[in-house]
């Protein structure tokens, strides 16, 4: 009799075991969504170290603090967002109230930046270099040349130089460099460098130098103004970039290199703007 009442009931006990491993699925399913969005508050993720590099859409996770800046192209390094710190508690709820806004909103240009960036390269590029030849010319005739009115002639020339030639011709000259030099490490940075410095920025100049006289109405002054100014302008070119190109190649990914270059730039366009415009000497 009892075997009969124990068959009689043996069906319901599968079904209160299924119950049963539900109800602690649910439980520790809850617990670990607990615990992990706790990790993710108190420890923000560090893509600068990552050996997969992240796609440049901006990775959100909820109430977190984490992004991922990165651009799409080869050897991308993640950048750290809003958070600011490396430290495990820092960024947490307080960031959000003392200055964190704004940091999250520069943040968020910058996202929108090099999401253009990598959509639009060669127009991002040709426009950044545009806007910093006009800012150069324009502290040139101000601060050295000290005019009294602005040649916008000169202004407009040196300007759509930047767009046509220096932003296009930087883009893909960087890019073929990084495919042609693949060494890693110092040794591929330092032979970079010397393709750049000692082949491509002589040419490059003395091609800039000759369009921008030519533009401005005097084609015959391209061979004079060569003569003159271009070894100088070479010149000032190595004191100022070969620093920097040095780091430029050895730590920022090839994606990044025009827009790094471009801090460095606007001096540069100052030196270049001043000496395109020396009035040619006579012999």
């Amino acid at each position: 009799m009892v075997y009969g009442a124990l068959c009689a009931h043996a069906h319901k006990f599968p079904l209160a075991y299924r119950a049963l491993n539900l109800n602690l699925c649910r439980q520790h399913a809850t617990r670990l969504h607990f615990h992990t969005r706790s990790l993710l508050l108190s420890h923000p993720f560090n893509f600068n170290h990552t050996a997969t590099p992240f796609k440049p859409s901006l990775l959100r996770i909820r109430n977190s603090r984490l992004f991922s800046l990165s651009d799409g192209g080869s050897g991308g390094n993640g950048a750290r967002g809003s958070g600011g710190s490396n430290g495990p508690n820092s960024g947490g709820s307080g960031g959000s109230n003392s200055g964190g806004g704004n940091e999250g909103h520069k943040w968020s240009l910058l996202s929108w930046y090099l999401a253009l960036l990598e959509k639009y390269p060669v127009a991002v590029k040709a426009l950044t270099s545009a806007l910093l030849n006009l800012t150069g010319d324009l502290i040139c005739q101000l601060a050295i040349d000290q005019v009294q009115s602005l040649d916008l002639k000169r202004t407009f020339v040196f300007t759509f130089l930047g767009f046509t030639l220096v932003g296009p011709t930087l883009h893909f000259w960087y890019l073929y460099l990084s495919k042609l030099v693949t060494l890693p490490g110092a040794s591929g940075a330092f032979l970079r460098l010397v393709l750049d410095q000692f082949l491509f920025s002589p040419i490059f100049i003395g091609v800039f130098l000759a369009t921008l006289v030519t533009l401005e109405g005097n084609p015959s002054q391209a061979v004079p103004k060569l003569k003159q100014e271009w070894f100088s302008a070479v010149q000032a070119n190595w004191k100022l970039w070969i620093p920097f190109q040095f780091l430029n190649f050895r730590f920022v990914p090839q994606q990044f290199q025009v827009l790094a270059a471009n801090v460095i730039a606007l001096a540069w366009n100052v030196i270049l703007s001043f000496k395109a415009h020396k009035e040619v000497l006579p012999k």
